[in-house]
């Protein structure tokens, strides 16, 4: 029991300490340790033999696709392709469905591989001119990128390069498409339920007087598409990403495919289906990385500075993640989780509903999706694969309803996107986050439960 108290201990502080706002490299592994002790397991060496070495073996695998998916975001950022993109959205949409030209322009951008934190920045200056012109109050601004960044093309429609849906690929031996069909319905149920609460907020808003409003202290950077690329030229790139990454995951990488028994002898000692995910993702985010410098190389103004700006933006958020996953596996050799284990897996027998209870609640704690989702694949996602084989389930439809699952309470108010997007536009929890919980917490925790049933039915 008192090896129980310390784990419940351990979690309590990390969430609360990350809210303050220690970083989580500190608090990792400090609060790993605290709940090591706990159990009476040696301190040092649970350090070095199981903390360390799981964060190394998470560096491993994930650290490529970390650092091509920033560099990415980052070319998209610098040559205008972000802003020539969601420029052309709005403008086909038109200024009267601002709401709806956000969440698509927000969707386009994050569902072909950029970085959320750049989507919000790109896509704030043209929410703003959309919002004002269409005379739709600026709180909602905040929602519609929350809806458009954090949700459908974050953890559900398949394909979606975000690591969100990479996490769960070695565990379960599977690639970003898994459960097409599953994630598309879900992901259309995200967009349409949260595009409709926003104009219905927007509407209700409008009815009793209130519009954009007023704001003094606000500082948004005129829009100028002067030099921005051709809006087709500007998609290239994202194109590059989905339609690559489908065929090197489903034809040249596929299960079926010969020629790589190599990789069960040293040195490697793997099979293709643990890593034929992360190496069809690498691959195309290379080449569209590639593709997108020498496209745009005129409209860099230094292509060094904007390759090392992307490198140096990968290295916090992995390590962050490396070091949950290092805490996490550290949580799982205690004798007391076999408890917690218990008692998570007695609320049913099937892997679908204790996968996402124990994945949306540490994604909660945490303040983090990918924190949250590693967190409870290291400690026990070979327990939930096992489960869910034994059950006759799908390991794909296990990996969408994780990655979904992932995707509700992180979005709690602590987490850190919410803090920056509410900083980009200038508003505060109080005026925004009433919509940003809404569409990006309570409609996708829903939007599991579907996942959840229709998994169960066999829809893959």
């Amino acid at each position: 029991m008192i090896g129980v108290i310390g784990i419940v201990l351990s979690l309590g502080l990390l969430m609360y300490l990350a809210y303050r706002g220690i970083t989580v490299l500190i608090l990792a592994p400090i609060l790993a340790l605290v709940a090591a002790a706990f159990s009476d397991m040696p301190i040092i060496a649970t350090y070095t033999h199981v903390f360390m070495p799981n964060l190394a073996n998470y560096l491993k695998l994930f650290f490529p696709v970390f650092l091509l998916g920033a560099i990415f975001g980052k070319i998209m950022e610098d040559t205008g392709c972000a802003k020539a993109i969601a420029h052309d959205i709005a403008a086909r949409v038109g200024k009267s469905r601002a709401i709806l030209a956000v969440v698509l322009s927000c969707g386009i951008l994050t569902y072909g591989g950029v970085s959320l934190f750049v989507v919000a920045f790109a896509v704030y200056p043209i929410a703003a001119h959309l919002f004002k012109e269409a005379g739709t109050p600026k709180f909602l601004i905040p929602g519609a990128i929350a809806l458009g960044s954090f949700t459908f093309t974050m953890t559900a429609l398949p394909g979606t390069p975000q690591i969100q849906n990479a996490i769960p690929m070695p565990f379960f031996k599977t690639t970003v498409y898994a459960a097409p069909i599953l994630g598309t319905i879900c992901g259309i149920f995200m967009f349409a339920a949260g595009t409709w609460w926003l104009m219905a907020r927007a509407k209700k808003a409008n009815a009793r007087g209130e519009f954009y409003g007023n704001h003094p202290n606000e500082v948004v950077k005129e829009f100028d598409n002067a030099n921005l690329p051709n809006v087709w030229v500007a998609l290239l790139p994202i194109f590059i990403v989905l339609v690559l990454n489908f065929i090197l995951s489903e034809y040249v990488f596929s299960a079926n495919a010969t020629g790589f028994d190599y990789l069960k002898a040293k040195p490697f000692e793997t099979n293709l289906g643990a890593v034929r995910g992360i190496w069809a993702l690498v691959i195309s985010l290379v080449v569209a990385v590639v593709f997108a410098i020498t496209v745009n190389w005129k409209r860099f103004t230094n292509v060094k500075e904007s390759v090392n700006a992307g490198v140096f933006g990968s290295m916090l958020p992995i390590l962050n993640t490396a070091s949950e996953v290092g805490y996490g596996n550290v949580i799982k050799t205690l004798g007391a989780f076999a408890i917690i284990q218990a008692a998570l897996l007695g609320i049913s027998d099937n892997p679908l509903i204790t996968s996402a209870i124990a994945t949306n609640v540490l994604a909660g704690i945490t303040g983090s999706a990918s924190g949250g989702m590693s967190i409870a694949l290291g400690a026990m996602g070979e327990t939930f694969y096992q489960a869910a084989i034994a059950r006759g389930i799908d390991p794909q439809v296990l990996h969408r309803v994780v990655a979904i699952a992932c995707g509700g309470l992180d979005s709690l108010p602590h987490n850190g996107a919410v803090v920056t997007l509410l900083g980009i536009t200038q508003l505060t929890h109080k005026q925004s986050y009433a919509d940003i919980g809404m569409v990006s917490v309570v409609i996708p925790v829903i939007t599991c439960v579907l996942a959840i049933i229709l998994g169960t039915l066999g829809v893959v």
